[in-house]
């Protein structure tokens, strides 16, 4: 009897627990443990908000190391945000900045696993996110507040409801399931006014590639030829005799290049070769899950059938998958690598346009930024059949930009923000904002987005861009790209903060490879800065123009403008003369000389406060209703 009674507890019991198990809850949900994903989960925990991260798989960071491409492309002197610290992270690692620079094609590489550790450890810091993996959220419903989806995984199945959503698929597959439009493939180039778009739209999205971290066995590892082989396939991946290089619109390298280019610490090799390599064609994004996996098993092939040239061709036949980096049966990595996926029909869309003349737009964007790039716009389109056809899109020179708030907002579902590289960008800029440290930041910044929602009760879309802002700043964000003004400059902020506003620009240009925007704060203010500035400042009514540029007559001028903004206070004590103000800046002013553009911006912080008080909505206009 008494075996009976217990036996009746225990089921009593485990049916108890399995029933509170069924239904669970969450403030913030990120479905997708991808590059963007980890660091939406990360900032919205670290904004004091319950946040829940599901995963189908076992690996956190996506692309950076569940797909293996751990060589970071871009935004090496812009550690923004979330982004500066993995990097801190992988420098304390391997002990050194140097340490990372192994191969020519970045400044930081590491090893996938390394990758994929660094962002376990960095969310098992954080009590406030519960990560979930080898889970798929197999529906997902709006209600009247939030969100309720219905999770599975091998061994069991729940509900989850949840107040906002982010989706950070690598495909922005959840956004396409609730109904979020979206646009696939080039746009048209009336689309959106692109010089460099091609006349009409397509379906053509960028190649993918099943990337490939090889090891040198010291023995030989050919591998049996793959099916399909033919090593002219891959004759113009490198210096050949048997390339017919006429044919050819882009450098090639001698052969050892294709092992340099991507070799990692610890002696490993990643080959993610974009020169007749191992880039594969396939727009698998509105393919079924079966359908997908059919399509991966065909890119994996083509990186084979790479490999089995390396090793038989050009000679590297020591190489070999290595079976010590994935948790994988075959070596690979646990996905593909997406270049591109839906992008979605945001509030707001970046163009080219926006980040080629940001201050000449209608919509004054770059007001409303909220993570910073300096890629090229890149395209791999080399792997499709027509790819002579298609616009040349390979490293086409734009000057370092930023991303607007509003692209992370879809036009008709609320609650719900789209990270990864589903944002609201057209074809030709998703060729830059997909690369890792803008991803990074652009998670971040849904994170943010997402608990300051749940903090002020309110959609993301009524968020205050100036609060969003403000918290990536405290978290060493940068809002805009400044080469020349690094995070830890004792103005950063400052110069940040004014740069938003547009009282005073910054200057972008190509540099070689690099695509730069600096701010110049030690560059004399010039007439057409202060035009610049009369003009924005505006927003106040009735701003008069200063004598000169000189600091008296410019001081004079900022107690003239305090008392029309705030009538009835006294100017503050710095204003009184040029010693005092040369104690407030920091260094000693002459009264005749001409102020520089950075003591200009640091007076107009501490003094007018305009990057709060001129508060800018979704589209990067200036509130008038606050005026």
């Amino acid at each position: 009897m008494n075996r009976i009674l217990n036996i009746y507890l225990v089921v009593i019991f485990l049916s108890i627990f399995s029933c509170a198990k069924l239904e669970m809850e969450t403030d913030v949900l990120v479905i997708g443990g991808s590059t963007s994903g980890v660091a939406a989960a990360l900032s919205s925990a670290r904004q004091g908000v319950e946040t829940t991260i599901l995963e189908e798989g076992p690996w956190l960071g996506g692309m950076l190391t569940a797909a293996g491409v751990s060589a970071v492309d871009g935004n090496t002197k812009l550690p923004s945000g979330i982004w500066g610290e993995f990097r801190d992270s992988l420098i304390i690692r391997y002990g050194s900045k140097e340490s990372l620079q192994t191969g020519w094609v970045s400044n930081h590489l590491f090893e996938p696993s390394v990758g994929n550790q660094i962002f376990q450890n960095m969310v098992k810091n954080e009590p406030l996110i519960a990560p979930y993996f080898g889970v798929k959220v197999t529906h997902i419903e709006k209600r009247e507040e939030g969100w309720k989806m219905e999770v599975s995984s091998p061994k069991e199945k729940f509900t989850l409801h949840a107040k906002i959503v982010i989706d950070a698929t690598e495909l922005g597959d959840i956004a396409a399931q609730v109904g979020v439009p979206y646009d696939l493939g080039m746009d048209s180039r009336a689309t959106h006014g692109e010089e460099i778009a091609p006349e009409s739209e397509n379906d053509v999205i960028q190649d993918l590639t099943y990337v490939m971290i090889l090891e040198d066995f010291n023995r030989d590892m050919t591998i049996d030829q793959p099916e399909g082989y033919g090593p002219e396939l891959f004759y113009c991946s490198s210096e050949s005799d048997n390339c017919q290089k006429e044919s050819m619109n882009r450098t090639l390298w001698p052969k050892d290049s294709l092992l340099s280019y991507g070799r990692l610490p610890n002696g490993k090799v990643m080959i993610n070769w974009p020169i007749n390599g191992n880039d594969y064609y396939v727009n698998a994004v509105e393919q079924t899950p079966e359908e997908r996996i059919k399509s991966f098993e065909k890119a994996k092939l083509k990186s084979l059938q790479f490999l089995y040239y390396l090793q038989t061709e050009l000679g590297f036949n020591t190489y070999g998958l290595s079976q010590r980096e994935f948790p994988t049966e075959d070596g690979f990595p646990l996905i593909p690598y997406h270049r591109e996926s839906r992008r979605i029909k945001g509030l707001t869309t970046l163009t080219v346009n926006h980040i080629a003349q940001p201050y000449e737009q209608s919509q004054p964007l770059y007001r409303t930024g909220i993570a910073v790039g300096d890629y090229p716009v890149d395209h791999h389109h080399e792997s499709h059949p027509n790819a002579a056809q298609l616009p040349e899109l390979h490293f086409y020179p734009v000057p370092s930009y930023n991303l607007p708030m509003g692209c992370l907002l879809p036009q008709n579902i609320e609650d719900f923000i789209v990270a990864e590289k589903s944002i609201s960008v057209t074809n030709i800029v998703n060729g830059t904002t997909r690369l890792q440290p803008v991803v990074l930041q652009i998670g971040q910044a849904a994170g943010v987005m997402a608990a300051l929602s749940i903090k002020e009760e309110i959609s993301p879309a009524e968020l205050e861009v100036r609060k969003v802002q403000s918290q990536l700043l405290e978290a060493g964000g940068y809002l805009l790209p400044y080469l020349d003004v690094p995070k830890d400059h004792p103005r950063f902020k400052v110069y940040q903060r004014i740069g938003a506003t547009g009282i005073l620009k910054g200057t972008g240009m190509n540099v070689g490879w690099e695509n730069q925007t600096w701010f110049f704060p030690e560059r004399s203010l010039s007439q057409s800065d202060m035009d610049q500035a009369l003009q924005q400042l505006q927003y106040f009514k009735n701003i008069p123009a200063p004598e000169s540029l000189q600091y008296n007559h410019i001081m004079n001028w900022f107690k003239k403008l305090n008392a029309l903004v705030f009538p009835g206070e006294a100017p503050t004590d710095w204003l009184a003369d040029t010693k005092a103000l040369s104690v407030f800046l920091g260094a000693k002013v002459s009264s005749n000389d001409l102020i520089s553009r950075g003591d200009f911006a640091l007076i107009l912080d501490e003094l007018m406060d305009p990057f709060y008080r001129m508060p800018v909505n979704l589209y990067g206009v200036f509130d008038s209703d606050d005026q």
